[in-house]
Formats: structure tokens, C-alpha cells, sequence
């Protein structure tokens, strides 16, 4: 009670009978207050009542005698704000620390999770970016590898995929840029000599040189076999500019096979004769209906002779067949000729490659290296197909398939 009356805290002495005997508030002294509502030694009951006033009474029982027997009660007048109960303290303290440990445990997994991010996205992320980068440098030849399975490491092989076809591409491009400039000096140099050695026999006609007919046609045998190596020339760098746009050329008509092939094979003796070689001719042609275009075909015909013609010398043959198999119209251009080199093989049909001639040909190097490329793209236009054979000093057989009607 002298704490309480030094801080000021209204205490009140209650008998066993509701009889007020001592108050600190003396207007009190001799009245009676009710036991039942007036005492509360359970201080959360004491909230509960005083809920919503500014102070509450707290009862303690007054104990007297060896028995420790209760004689009265005395009751503190105590205001709500300096009440500290158990409750009042201890729940918020331990929301408090849930609170905190939560909080270090949510750093915690935000801390892993960036860390994991940054392992399994960034890094990657960052990596492609390099590699983008080199690509776009012009840097092909470094793997983009990444030993994971997942969606990043799908997107770094893809990304590896992309960077082979663009190296694929930009060597293609290279190498057809080369051969393009191989082409121009080579169409020049080979225009250049038929041009002359027209130029010059013209001359010596236009001159009077030549003092008898036979003499007379002689030179124009050889202007016309000029003639017609410059237009071969011309024929497939315009055939080759087309195939270039994808606008080749090819109208296939219905007709029957004898009487064109007939037509495209008979001039085709008196060349192969005049180089001094031996010609078979087909022993038949079969007369079926086939879809072609004969200028094209011809065209083809003529290239894969004027080719034997190259790689053959004096006393060998050129042998064309003809036949019907498995459904199809076949042709055959035999030669007994050098034969194609094995290194020269799979390149057979590549644009602007010129395979060698043999050491007994007496003519240049001659030809674009666009011929057997052109060959190929007419043929694929008929729905057809055009391969080969070759034994080296055996001699080449291309063989021709095209469909029938």
C-alpha cells in the first residue's frame, strides 16, 4: 500500500462484510461496496469488466495468522495504461519473433532463388548473347554448347543449327561468288578464241585468199563449227541466268518418242564422225507418248556428246541407246573415253565446275562448267532423272529417265 500510495494509485481496505474500514479517497471511509462485483483477483477478468474505462480495480486478499486466514481485501484503483499483463506482452512478442523469422526465412529463399536465377537464367541468358554476338561478327566456327537438357539448352542447340546453316551459306556464298568470277574470265577467254578465228577467216575470204571452192569451204566449215562453239556458249550463260532467276524455260508437249528423237539423233553422226571417233546409233527408238520439250532435250543431248567429244580421242566410240524400262523412257550416252576422275565425281553436276580433260585431247580447257548443272534442271522440269557412271580410262555412261504419258 505505501507503493501504491506513492504512485499515486487509489487503494481501498474492504472487510470480509463489503465494510470500507481504510480509503485513500477519505469520502469513502464507512460505506460498503458489493464483494460480488467489486472484487477481481483475476487481472484479465478485470479487463474484461473495466472494457472500454480508464481504469480498473484489481482486488488482493488480506491474510492474517499462522492459518493464513483472510480477513479482508484491499483493492487498487490501477489506470489501464500502466496495466502489463502476461497476455498483453507476451502475444505480441511472440508474433514479433514468428514475424522475424519468417521475414529471415523469406530473405532466405529470395536469396537462393536470385542465386538460382541467376545459375540457371542469367548466365545462359548472357552466354547466348555472346554467342548472337559472334555470329553476327561473322565468327562461325565457335560450338555453342551447353550440357543441359531443358528448354535454354533446346534454344542453344537450335541456336548451333543456325550458326552451321550460316556458315554453310556464307561459304556457299563464297564459293559460288569465286566461281562466278572464274565463269566471267573463262566465258571471255573462251568467246574470245571462236571470235577471233572468226574474225580472222572472214578476213581472208572478204581478202581473196581462198583461190578455189573447195578451199572456200573449207574455211567455212570451220567458221561454221566456230559459230556454233560461241552460241553453244551464249546458249548456256542465258539458259544459266535463267535457272539463276528460276524462270528456266521448259513447255513439254505430248508426242511420240521415235519421231523426235529420230530428229535430235541424226546430226549427231556427222559430228561424232568428224572428230575421228566411231558412232553406234540406237538399233530402235520405241514409239511411245511422253511429255517433253524437244529443244530442251536436245539441248541436253548435245551437251553430254559435246562432253564425250572432249574426253575422248581418235579411235574410240560414242554409242546412244534406247529403251523403255520399268515404265520409263531410258537414254543412253556412252563413251569409251578417259573416263571422270573419282575426286571429280560428286561434283559432276555442281554449277561452274570444270572437270579435267584427258592428256591426248588436243583442245583447251574448254566450257562455262554450267553444262551438266543445266542438264540436271531440265531433266528435274520433265519430272525425269539424269545420273551417271565412269570408269577412269574406260569410258562415262550418263543415263537419261523420263516418264511416260
Amino acid at each position: 500500500m505505501l507503493a501504491a500510495s506513492k504512485e499515486n494509485i487509489p487503494f481501498t481496505y474492504v472487510e470480509l462484510d463489503g465494510r470500507i474500514t481504510l480509503s485513500s479517497i477519505a469520502s469513502t471511509e464507512g460505506q460498503s461496496v458489493n464483494l460480488r462485483s467489486a472484487l477481481h483477483y483475476n487481472l484479465a477478468d478485470a479487463l474484461q469488466i473495466a472494457d472500454g474505462e480508464d481504469s480498473l480495480n484489481i482486488a488482493f486478499p488480506v491474510m492474517d495468522g499462522p492459518d493464513s486466514n483472510q480477513i479482508g481485501n484491499a483493492i487498487f484503483t490501477v489506470p489501464r495504461f500502466l496495466v502489463f499483463t502476461p497476455q498483453s506482452s507476451t502475444l505480441p512478442l511472440s508474433i514479433l519473433g514468428v514475424l522475424i523469422m519468417l521475414s529471415l526465412l523469406l530473405m532466405l529463399m529470395l536469396i537462393t532463388m536470385a542465386r538460382g536465377v541467376k545459375r540457371q537464367v542469367l548466365t545462359p541468358v548472357k552466354q547466348l548473347k555472346y554467342h548472337a554476338e559472334s555470329i553476327l561478327k561473322g565468327k562461325y566456327d565457335e560450338p555453342i554448347q551447353y550440357k543441359r537438357t531443358d528448354e535454354i539448352g533446346e534454344l542453344y542447340a537450335m541456336l548451333d543449327l543456325m550458326r552451321l546453316e550460316i556458315m554453310y551459306l556464307s561459304e556457299q556464298h563464297i564459293r559460288q561468288a569465286k566461281a562466278q568470277k572464274e565463269l566471267i574470265t573463262n566465258i571471255s577467254h573462251d568467246l574470245k578464241t571462236p571470235i577471233t578465228t572468226l574474225k580472222a577467216y572472214i578476213e581472208a575470204v572478204s581478202e581473196g585468199i581462198c583461190e578455189d571452192e573447195e578451199t572456200l569451204q573449207e574455211y567455212m566449215q570451220i567458221m561454221h563449227i566456230h559459230a556454233d562453239k560461241t552460241a553453244r556458249l551464249v546458249e548456256d550463260l542465258l539458259v544459266h541466268a535463267l535457272q539463276e532467276l528460276g524462270q528456266i524455260s521448259v513447255e513439254p508437249r505430248e508426242q511420240y518418242s521415235r519421231k523426235v528423237f529420230e530428229n535430235m539423233l541424226r546430226p549427231i553422226e556427222h559430228i561424232v564422225r568428224s572428230h575421228g571417233l566411231t558412232y553406234e546409233e540406237p538399233e530402235s527408238i520405241p514409239d511411245v507418248l511422253i511429255r517433253i520439250d524437244p529443244v530442251r532435250i536436245e539441248q541436253v543431248i548435245s551437251n553430254l556428246v559435246s562432253n564425250a567429244l572432249k574426253h575422248t580421242a581418235s579411235g574410240d566410240y560414242i554409242r546412244i541407246r534406247t529403251e523403255l524400262h520399268s515404265g520409263q523412257f531410258k537414254l543412253t550416252i556412252a563413251d569409251s573415253g578417259q573416263g571422270i576422275r573419282a575426286q571429280d565425281m560428286p561434283f559432276v553436276f555442281e554449277r561452274y565446275f570444270r572437270g579435267s580433260l584427258p592428256s591426248s585431247s588436243t583442245s583447251a580447257q574448254e566450257g562455262t562448267g554450267l553444262g551438266l548443272s543445266i542438264c540436271k534442271s531440265i531433266i528435274k522440269a520433265h519430272g525425269g532423272q539424269i545420273q551417271f557412271s565412269s570408269k577412269t580410262d574406260q569410258g562415262t555412261l550418263f543415263q537419261i529417265n523420263l516418264p511416260l504419258c
